[in-house]
Formats: structure tokens, sequence, C-alpha cells
């Protein structure tokens, strides 16, 4: 479509040189357009309504990146063989989003091209992964290399500064930890996603990772601020499906309120803890996957390889990429929390307790026992009293004399009461006694 400087019957008039606006592949950025339950009344007012925001680009690419006002879509300018790629990229991404629409890799929203002077500027349309209403503490880009991945000195002197792989394994050399469920979650949508990229044939992506550490101090801080510049920037309650972090790996109606209370606005960001046991609210996604393994990049890799270690230098074939790039999310950037074990100590005191729980058990089923012991004792020395008495008033069966093998038995088991109970054994005495005086 041409956009005239005067206007015409389809387009207002501006103050700017003509210039021509082209759209590439409509039908099919529609259609994932509403798989995200994206409203084409919601999408062109995010993206025309007011004025973009320009953001710093910290990669070599020379891209320029712009996000919209309600902090919903990001637009990057994008080179023409990258356009080209995305456009041969579309039948296999569709078919990748319509069988799994939550994942961690760039959702396309549309690719457009304006022409003006002789010049083409192509800008793709995609999801925003930092949410700026929350502040991001740190941000890093990750891949997996360890070849010349750390932050220039330019760029640390910026005020969000973009940090790389080895000031990551400077700075959380620890990693970032998890529970089960999410970890395993996580681990699941960047091998799928990993796997599809290298069906794909593409290499040289980052995980894009922005962490928030949840503090008293900073939620008290930034709670008024944030709250007013979302209420302000999100009208009509717009909302993407599935474009923040935690619904991206688990779905919608994940929030992460396992730590943080129910006045933190998450913005959907997956709940983490460091090494410090600080509360984290991580942001992620995988971004620069326009970058096919093709002459230039295999040139570029034997190059380096040449001079430096290969398997240290960001590009790489497709394979070999994925699991380096798996390899190094797992072992050290995303780790599992482990079940606490019992500590010797705690096991001793668990035993001395089951110990003694054990012991009364016992040595109220030998009082019972006792008891009922006793009982028979009584009787018995009654039996053998009458007894007596009817033989020694008699003087007629002189041979017949009571033994006494109940008392040595009474004995006995007062000896094994005794090592169990003193206060049975006092008991026990006392009616022994009476026993031998009757």
């Amino acid at each position: 479509i041409f956009v005239f400087s005067e206007g015409s019957n389809l387009t207002p008039a501006h103050h700017y040189p003509d210039f021509r606006f082209k759209t590439y592949a409509p039908l099919a950025f529609r259609y994932f357009r509403e798989l995200f339950g994206i409203k084409p009344d919601d999408y062109l007012y995010s993206i025309c309504s007011e004025p973009l925001i320009e953001l710093s680009n910290p990669g070599a690419s020379g891209s320029l990146f712009f996000v919209t006002s309600d902090d919903e879509f990001i637009i990057k300018t994008v080179q023409h063989k990258e356009a080209e790629f995305l456009q041969k990229l579309l039948p296999g991404y569709y078919m990748n989003l319509n069988q799994n629409p939550r994942t961690l890799l760039p959702k396309f929203y549309g690719l457009y091209c304006v022409q003006s002077g002789g010049i083409n500027i192509r800008i793709v349309v995609m999801n925003n992964v930092l949410p700026r209403a929350l502040k991001m503490h740190f941000t890093y880009d990750l891949k997996g290399s360890t070849y010349k991945r750390r932050a220039s000195r330019k760029e640390r002197e910026k005020s969000n500064p973009t940090f790389k792989d080895l000031d990551f394994l400077q700075d959380t050399h620890e990693g970032l930890y998890f529970d089960s469920e999410t970890h395993s979650a996580l681990m699941k949508t960047l091998q799928r996603d990993c796997r599809v990229l290298e069906s794909f044939k593409i290499m040289d992506y980052s995980l894009l990772l922005g962490i928030h550490i949840l503090n008293s101090y900073m939620k008290e801080k930034e709670g008024e601020s944030s709250q007013s510049a979302s209420d302000a920037k999100r009208p009509g309650g717009q909302k993407v499906l599935y474009s923040t972090a935690m619904e991206s790996i688990q779905g919608p109606g994940k929030s992460g309120d396992s730590i943080t209370t129910e006045t933190t606005n998450t913005m959907g960001g997956i709940p983490a803890k460091s090494h410090k046991g600080e509360k984290l609210l991580l942001f992620m996604g995988i971004i620069d996957i326009l970058q096919s393994y093709r002459l230039m990049k295999k040139l570029e890799h034997s190059w380096k390889a040449l001079v430096y270690d290969g398997d240290t230098v960001s590009v790489h074939r497709p394979s070999f990429y994925a699991d380096r790039f798996l390899k190094f999310m797992n072992t050290r950037v995303f780790k599992k929390v482990q079940a606490l074990k019992s500590s010797p100590s705690k096991k001793r005191c668990n035993s001395i307790t089951a110990l003694k729980a054990t012991s009364q058990e016992i040595v109220c089923a030998v009082s019972q026992e006792w008891k009922d012991e006793k009982h028979g004792i009584l009787a018995e020395g009654q039996s053998y009293a009458s007894l007596d008495e009817e033989v020694l008033g008699s003087h007629q069966r002189p041979d017949l004399v009571p033994s006494t093998p109940s008392l040595f038995e009474a004995a006995s088991l007062a000896t094994t009461i005794s090592s169990s109970s003193l206060n049975v054994d006092e008991h026990y005495q006392r009616d022994q006694h009476m026993l031998y005086s009757s």
C-alpha cells in the first residue's frame, strides 16, 4: 500500500515523505495472532496508538529494537536474508505452534517492509520477553559458549547492561534453583525447542534471561510506580496468551504464587531461588533464531576453530550447538532443589524418641502382666495358707508340705520388672512384703 503525504481515501495525511508499506504472508501471521488470542483492533492499537519506545541493543547485529507503549510487543529491524529465512521457516513454524503453542521460541506476529527514498526497512513484530513494569536487576544473553562471551566495558557502563555467559558463571556460579516440577517443565520445554531449531538447521541463538530479585525494600519502592505504570499502559485488558515465561512452560494459571504474596504482581515470572536463598522471578525466552548454518557460518566456524578451541566458539553446527546449549542450561544455569536429608543429630533424636516410646509400651505391657501374675500369686498364697492350717491342725498327713515354686517365679519376675521401671519394682516389693507377712 502506498502512503502519500497528502493522504488518500485509505490513508491519512502526514508530514513525512511518501513511502510504501508492504506486509508479508498476511494470512499466516493472522493465524498466529489468532492462535495467541490477539484481536486485530488490540494489535493495531498497541502498535499505532502511541509512539514506540526505543531500546538499546547489546548485540553485534546492528538491529534496532522498539517496544510498544503497553509493553506487549517488540519491533525489531531485520536484514533481507533474515526476512527471507523467516518466510521459508513459516510452514514448519506453523506446524510447531499448532502442535505446541507453549514454547520459549520467539512468537512472530507480523513481518513488514517500509520502502522510502530507495531504502527498504524490514521489521518483525514479536512478543516482549522482559516486561518493563518490573525492574530487571540482572539481564543475561546466554549461548552456552565461552569464547569472547563477556560483556564489553561499554555495555557494562549502561544503566541496564546485558551480561553474557562468563559473567553469569562469575556472578552466579552456583546457578539458579527451582522446585522439581518447575525445573522439569522448563528443561522439557528447552529440549523440545532446541530439537525444533536443530531440525530447521538453526544455530547461534541465545536465551535472554531477566532476573528480578524479590526484596521487601524493592517491592515497597517499586510497588506504586509499577502498578500505576502497568495500569496506564495496558488498555482494554489486552493480554497475549502464552506470552509470559510461566505460561510458556506450564500453560496459563501458573503465576509462581508459591514464593510470593497475593499482593505481588509476578507479571508471569518463573519463581526461583539463588544459592543465597534470595527469592527471584525469572523472565526468559529464546531469541535470535533467524541464523541458519549456511556457507558464511560454516566458513566462520572453520576459521575460528583453527585459531581457538572449536567447541567453545559460538558458531557451530546445529546438532552440536543444541547439545552444548542444553548441557550448559541444565548443569550451570538451572538446577533442581534437592530434598533435604536428615542430619545425624536429628536421626539420633528421632531414634531416642522412638526408643522411649517403645520402652514405655514394653513397661506398660510388663506392668499389666505383673498385675495379673500378682493377683494369681495372692490367690495362690491364700490357698497355701488355708492348706497349711488344715494340715498342721490335723497332723494326719505330715508328708503334704506345700512347695513354693510360684514364689521363685515371682522373684524372677520382680527382677525383670526392676530393670525396666523402678516404680514398678517398688510396688512389687511392697506387695511381696505383704505376701510374706500373710
